[in-house]
């Protein structure tokens, strides 16, 4: 497993910016292991491939993006650097994936996705979970959160960082991202100071959002340009679904 992760890796730095599904703009490299939950996402579809995150919620399952969906995907867990092998790392093929059955690609209402690992995850110091919050939980206008991942650092910037990095974001109230496009407070949260050139972007995909510890929202989508607010699926929408969906797989 290790040997085949070496050879895949390194290509997908090489893949044009239009492939990656979300990026950390603004931001600032994230000290090693600081956030164990963090899945790095290789996905497959056909000859091609796409990077996109994800976070450990479950030994056995992670949760990302519904568009982060491929052929096959391979999930590498306890990593900083992935361009090169890490002791920490563990790579774990994924055995179902299971978008949300209402997920819409346009405008990617209800954009998330339940993975299932071929085995559990081994929890240690730098692979652990990231909790999920109470069902219907809204997080106020203005509160703190963070995000991280591998995508890419500048609008005009092909590939990704090889390592991770995080930035501080504010969540915004609804009305912010119903200007000039499709936005469902319920299912969806506006996310990233428009007056800050910082946002989550290309090849973040299915990252967490983390208030306060908690995981509260998905990294979605946003304008190409790369400028917040962005949109984020709305986490605590979706607990019932997610833990009725990893009951009913448990070993």
């Amino acid at each position: 497993m290790q040997v085949h992760f070496l050879f895949l890796l390194p290509m997908a730095f090489l893949l044009p910016s239009g492939t990656w599904a979300g990026r950390i703009i603004g931001g600032h490299e994230a000290e090693p292991h600081s956030r164990p939950y963090m899945a790095f996402l290789h996905v497959q579809e056909g000859d091609n491939y796409k990077c996109c995150g994800g976070f450990l919620v479950s030994e056995n399952f992670v949760l990302t993006a519904a568009h982060c969906q491929g052929e096959s995907i391979t999930v590498v867990l306890g990593a900083h650097n992935i361009s090169q092998w890490e002791p920490s790392q563990q790579v774990i093929r994924v055995r179902r994936q299971i978008p949300h059955p209402q997920y819409n690609d346009i405008p990617n209402n209800n954009d998330i996705m339940i993975l299932q690992l071929q085995e559990p995850a081994n929890i240690n110091d730098e692979v652990g979970l990231l909790p999920l919050p109470p069902a219907k939980e809204r997080v106020q206008p203005g509160t703190h959160c963070s995000v991280a991942g591998w995508g890419q650092t500048d609008t005009n910037r092909e590939g990704g960082s090889a390592t991770l990095r995080e930035v501080t974001l504010k969540v915004q109230d609804d009305r912010e991202c119903q200007k000039g496009r499709t936005y469902n407070r319920s299912t969806m949260m506006c996310v990233g100071d428009p007056k800050k050139r910082q946002a989550s972007f290309r090849g973040d995909s299915g990252g967490p959002l983390v208030c306060r510890g908690v995981a509260q929202g998905i990294v979605s989508f946003g304008p190409s340009s790369g400028k917040p607010p962005r949109v984020f699926a709305r986490l605590s929408t979706f607990v019932p679904w997610i833990e009725e969906t990893m009951e009913g797989l448990q070993p």
